[in-house]
Order: structure tokens, then C-alpha cells, then sequence
């Protein structure tokens, strides 16, 4: 496991669009949702200690705000080959066992964490109806062994502050976990 922060994509940044499968097979792309008040990308696996650590928290997060109206999507982009722990079977289970009411999407190309410069798991990106990037970054300072408890508070101040159509903080702290599992092609 390599430490690796978020790249900080540039605010402002236009949403990549893309169609992934989800562990169900069917075929998403970033306009599944009609009419959103927003956009939240993750990239996510199953075996990065830095996304075990908040799975329960964020499934609840993500619940909650779905049903506020913004469009949550999990991308997982690692290379299951050499991960199996992330494998599509392996995502399904997790999906299930969290109860994530977002679809869980494999980028098995990694062209869309490519396209998002997305470096580690946990990622997130939140942009707005017009697919502008907002915010980037953490979901919180709670990491594993650090005795923080695990609140989503850096993302919920940016998610609310969307919703209530106010200004999101541009001093945003990048996200910190694995580095993504890229293929050697």
C-alpha cells in the first residue's frame, strides 16, 4: 500500500462523462439520474484500508443525500487481476453487504480515473447541476489507527452548501489512501 493524496483537479473542471457496468451488469453512464442537484464521484475499491475504514459511514452518507437529490456514483478503477479483493464478484458482495444506493461501477479500462486524474481510494469528486467540479477532496481527518471518529464532515459541508445553492470553501485538503492498482499494459 503506497500513501497517495487526490491530485486536486482544478475546480471548475467539466464532469469526464462515461458508461461503466455496475455489479449488476447494466450499463451506467454519468446522466442515469434525470435531473440531479448535483454529482458525486468516488473512486472506491473493496481492500484499501483508508475505504474499509468508512465503508458503514459512507453508506450511510450516500444514502442520505441520494435521496436529497444528488446523483452518487462508486467507480472502482483497480486492477482486479492483481487485486482479486476487488474483483466485480468481490464489489457485488461488498454492494450488498453495505447497502450502497449508488451504483457501484467497474472501470476496468481505467480510462475514467485517467480522466478524472483520480490517484487513490478513497477519491471524491462533487460537482454541480452543470457538471462543474466543486469540490475535491477529503471525506474527513479521520484515518485508520488515527483515533478520529469518522464523521463525512469535509464532504457534508460541501454537499449541504450545494444544496443550499451557497459558496463551497475553495480551501479544500486532499483526500489521502491507496494509490489506484493501474494495469501494465
Amino acid at each position: 500500500m503506497a500513501l497517495t493524496p487526490s491530485t486536486m483537479l482544478p475546480l471548475g473542471t467539466l464532469a469526464p462523462s462515461f458508461t461503466l457496468h455496475d455489479t449488476e451488469g447494466h450499463l451506467i453512464t454519468l446522466d442515469h439520474f434525470p435531473t440531479p442537484k448535483g454529482y458525486l464521484v468516488i473512486f472506491m475499491c473493496n481492500h484499501c484500508p483508508y475505504v474499509t475504514h468508512l465503508k458503514s459511514h459512507l453508506a450511510t452518507l450516500t444514502r442520505d443525500y441520494s435521496k436529497k437529490g444528488i446523483a452518487i456514483f462508486g467507480i472502482n478503477s483497480n486492477d482486479y487481476s492483481k487485486y482479486p479483493e476487488d474483483s466485480p464478484t468481490k464489489m457485488k458482495q461488498d454492494k450488498t453487504t453495505f447497502k450502497y444506493a449508488f451504483p457501484y461501477l467497474l472501470d476496468e479500462t481505467q480510462e475514467v480515473a485517467k480522466a478524472y486524474q483520480a490517484a487513490c481510494t478513497p477519491d471524491f469528486f462533487l460537482f454541480d447541476t452543470h457538471k462543474k467540479l466543486v469540490y475535491r477532496g477529503q471525506y474527513d481527518d479521520s484515518r485508520p489507527g488515527n483515533q478520529k471518529a469518522v464523521t463525512g464532515k469535509d464532504l457534508t459541508a460541501a454537499m449541504e452548501a450545494l444544496l443550499n445553492e451557497d459558496s463551497i470553501n475553495s480551501h479544500q485538503i486532499p483526500s489521502i489512501g491507496c494509490n489506484i492498482k493501474w494495469r501494465k499494459f
